[in-house]
């Protein structure tokens, strides 16, 4: 084989990137002639991932929810990686924000397009029989999605819009204490914890109080207002935390709503949910109104919140 000068050039930058961590070169050569070629499945782990659904239970469809919600938190786990850069990045730019937002937002849109796989992947008598064997775990215990809603603005905006005023100079401990989730994991009956919550609290509260600690001067609403007062044109940031706000407060949880609609809504009395979580008050989002970025939208598009996707789909039952 012939040394081309382009050959020379490339291994003279080999040498100079190992002198410069006082590292031998030919050594990693040797490292590199002996090792085995990648293969895809070998870079992706491919034979781990498909060994890591374990049902409970013998209905086939099982499988279908394991691997749906496994889909949906490696979807998360790309929405917070894209979150952490916006936050960390120093000297955030408008086009760097922009260009992360749209990523999240197109996360979300995949997510929110194939949530069919749970609305009419599954047999219904089949999830109504293998369900029973997960107690008390819920989809309710995703502590990536938290995560995201902490990144997403003030901690004080998942506090319910009735306690803000008394709130509004808490800490970060006290406001988690407040925060709206937890209303939609008590019992039913008496207004208790459900193990669900008590479980997630255990794993979760102390992570999520040290992030939004440190997320108060660098969540996505205080570095939109910070590029603002620099002068900044912020007009494309706007519309794009208006997407993510619907896609997070709006479409993403109505698509859980219609799935509870689909397999747990039967009259006269609906089904209770695995975690005992009080789904028809938690999830449709005209009853909470959560929105992280009040400021971007007019009273009356707070007013009627979710209310146009509800009445077309899945009517709350009066």
């Amino acid at each position: 084989m012939q040394l081309t000068d382009e050959l020379l050039k490339r291994l003279e930058q080999l040498q100079q990137k190992y002198d410069a961590m006082g590292q031998d070169m030919n050594s990693y050569l040797d490292g590199l002639l002996y090792a085995d070629f990648l293969t895809y499945w070998d870079y992706i782990h491919l034979d781990t991932l498909l060994t890591l659904q374990h049902p409970k239970t013998q209905f086939p469809d099982e499988k279908i929810f394991i691997m749906y919600h496994q889909i949906t938190e490696l979807y998360l786990n790309l929405i917070l990686h894209e979150c952490e850069q916006i936050a960390q990045k120093s000297e955030l730019s408008v086009n760097f924000f922009a260009a992360r937002l749209k990523r999240v937002n197109r996360y979300f849109e995949a997510l929110i397009d194939s949530f069919d796989v749970m609305v009419d992947g599954m047999e219904k008598e089949q999830f109504l029989a293998f369900r029973m064997s997960l107690l008390p775990a819920s989809g309710f215990q995703s502590g990536q999605y938290r995560m995201i809603e902490i990144y997403a603005s003030d901690f004080l905006t998942l506090v319910p819009a009735e306690k803000r005023e008394s709130l509004k100079n808490a800490s970060i401990t006290d406001l988690y204490e407040n925060l709206y989730w937890k209303t939609g994991a008590t019992e039913l009956s008496t207004g208790k914890k459900t193990l669900t919550l008590k479980q997630f609290e255990q794993k979760y509260s102390q992570r999520f109080i040290d992030l939004a600690t440190n997320l108060q001067t660098n969540n996505f609403w205080r570095c939109y207002l910070s590029l603002q007062s620099k002068g900044e044109d912020v007009s494309q940031l706007k519309e794009l935390l208006r997407s993510f706000d619907t896609y997070v407060n709006v479409n993403w949880k109505l698509m859980h709503y219609r799935s509870a609609v689909r397999y747990m809504q039967r009259d006269p009395e609906d089904i209770k949910a695995t975690g005992g979580t009080n789904w028809q008050k938690y999830l449709p989002p005209r009853f909470q109104k959560l929105v992280f970025y009040p400021e971007l939208w007019t009273s009356d598009e707070i007013e009627n919140w979710g209310k146009s996707w509800v009445d077309e789909f899945v009517p709350v039952k009066k």
